[in-house]
């Protein structure tokens, strides 16, 4: 696998201060799982009457692990919960074994916690195609439920990382009726990054009071803004993972809370962006944004087309303002376009309008403008009044890098 040299350019400056969550604590170990010399598995155990949603990969091919999770999600239960988490291998197209790999560690988790099987959720991320060595994970059960912690959550983000050259989390605390209510949440991502659900690996615990089946709606809702809007090269994981817990040991019910969902949006939004700032060989963070679409749909396909696009993203990584490529990429979207109403805008510079260049646009403002690390290309459609905005990186050598010797 390739080294990771250098941190992202795009990096957050340090690991933030994340607030401790009530009724949930964190463990992590070096099982060797493919990794030597580092943490590779990561635990979390939540309280009894802990909600646990979730949200998870649409690919026809997910993993054992992803299987399992989305048949325990929607299960209601008083009983205390777990998370087991591996790097390294991502129990993907392993067939039979993958899922007795997968009921081998969870069980064990079951057993270690003393709580029922259907309470342990997994997920692993690395490699495809390759049996998982369940038994380096189970080996380390032990070793991490004694050293189960409430304060270990920066060491679960290190620990879940794959070609991720920093770890991610974000947290936020709130109060409501004079009380805090606390949020924190760590993602894993950098490469393989096109959601169709949530994306990657993402863990997010509050103390809040909720219903889980109202978790999940407002998980599911705020995931169509965040995670589902970011993507890096077009390619969805076999394992993504989106888990959400609430333990309610804050004793504040956010049922219907709008202060809340705008807390969590906040959370969800931030470690979304992290995930494209960590985007493998990414130098620039890049917003698209499309107005004036006839539909929802069509402003969403606009500006997945732009921001998946080899040719846009390569060029943003040379520090060319080459609006011809945004262009294409409007007219091969299929969806509705007039080629006569659109505008183009790098930033606050308006470079085309009316099918044509611009008569104010001087390519010098566009070069100078693309030489920022973080970038914005406006499209109006001028058909009608919805909109998208989503979010992506440039495609530089070190993606190329990073992918070429993904497995050596």
């Amino acid at each position: 696998m390739a080294t990771i040299e250098h941190v992202s350019p795009l990096a957050p400056n340090a690991f933030p201060d994340l607030p401790e969550i009530g009724g949930v604590t964190f463990a992590t170990a070096e099982a060797g799982v493919k990794y030597s010399g580092r943490k590779d598995v990561m635990l979390a155990q939540l309280a009894p009457g802990s909600a646990v949603a979730g949200v998870f990969t649409k690919s026809a091919t997910r993993s054992a692990a992803v299987l399992d999770c989305q048949a325990k999600i929607n299960l209601d239960s008083d009983q205390g919960a777990a998370i087991i988490v591996n790097a390294g291998n991502a129990n993907a197209f392993t067939g039979k074994n993958g899922a007795e790999a997968t009921f081998s560690v969870t069980s064990a988790v079951a057993a270690s916690l003393e709580i029922p099987e259907e309470r342990v959720f997994s997920s692993s991320t690395g490699v495809i195609g390759e049996p998982l060595p369940h038994e380096k994970i189970t080996a380390k059960l032990a070793e991490l439920k004694s050293s189960l912690s409430g304060s270990n959550l920066s060491n679960a983000a290190e620990a879940i990382r794959t070609t991720d050259t920093f770890a991610k989390g974000s947290g936020r605390t709130l109060l409501i009726g004079g009380k805090p209510v606390n949020i924190a949440g760590i993602a894993k991502g950098s490469g393989m990054i096109a959601p169709d659900m949530a994306t990657m690996l993402v863990y997010i615990f509050t103390d809040a009071s909720i219903e889980r089946a109202e978790l999940q709606n407002m998980l599911s809702d705020l995931n169509t803004q965040t995670f589902n809007c970011i993507t890096v090269d077009s390619d969805t994981s076999t394992s993504d993972t989106l888990l959400l817990a609430a333990t309610g040991t804050s004793e504040v019910d956010v049922t219907h809370l709008e202060a809340f969902k705008d807390a969590l949006h906040a959370v969800m939004l931030d470690l979304a962006h992290q995930v494209v700032r960590d985007g493998e060989g990414a130098t620039k963070f890049v917003e698209v944004n499309v107005t004036g679409a006839l539909s929802m749909t069509d402003a969403r396909t606009h500006a997945m087309a732009i921001a998946n696009s080899p040719l846009v993203k390569t060029a943003l990584a040379g520090e060319d303002p080459n609006w011809g490529r945004v262009v294409m990429a409007i007219g091969k979207s299929g969806a509705a376009a007039d080629r006569d109403k659109l505008a183009i805008r790098f930033g606050d510079i308006l470079v085309a309008e009316d099918g044509w260049v611009s008569p104010d646009y001087r390519e010098q403002a566009g070069a100078t403008y693309m030489k920022q690390d973080s970038l914005s290309i406006s499209v109006d459609l001028g058909l009608g009044g919805e909109t998208a905005t989503v979010w992506t990186c440039d495609l530089t050598h070190g993606y190329i890098t990073i992918n070429a010797d993904y497995r050596s």
